[in-house]
């Protein structure tokens, strides 16, 4: 059974949010190109997530974990765009822009301190 962490249940029900975001932007509003963008970068961030915990090394979460990383950041893209294109409310969009800076803002601390570990540790002899 996989050790849950918050960012990744955090990344799993926003995920889940976006799902639901794509049923509705196809089903209510006939959008279907930015919906297929931004279920697949949503959804990417809590699959990288996972397999980042699954990961063989440090520098193999790192790797997973920054990919997930900026796979928010161009969520938070599409969440934009769908706000100006009018095809989400400004309720719906701060709400699902909310989750996505803070799970950008945890996965920017996590990476930010695992790669300074790492680098540490190649800069101390015999670690």
């Amino acid at each position: 059974m996989r050790r849950e962490s918050v960012v990744y249940s955090k990344a799993k029900s926003f995920a889940v949010r976006i799902v639901k975001l794509g049923r509705y932007l196809n089903e209510d509003m006939k959008e279907y190109i930015l919906s297929r963008q931004i279920v697949r970068s949503g959804t990417s961030i809590g699959a990288n997530i996972a397999e980042a915990m699954c990961g063989c090394s440090e520098k193999d979460f790192l790797n997973k974990a920054y990919i997930s990383f900026k796979e928010c950041g161009e969520t938070i893209y599409w969440l934009e765009l769908l706000k100006e294109g009018e095809y989400i409310s400004r309720d719906q969009f701060d709400s699902l822009h909310a989750d996505a800076i803070e799970l950008h803002k945890m996965l920017s601390s996590i990476t930010k301190t695992l790669r300074e570990k790492l680098n540490s540790r190649l800069l101390t002899p015999n670690s």
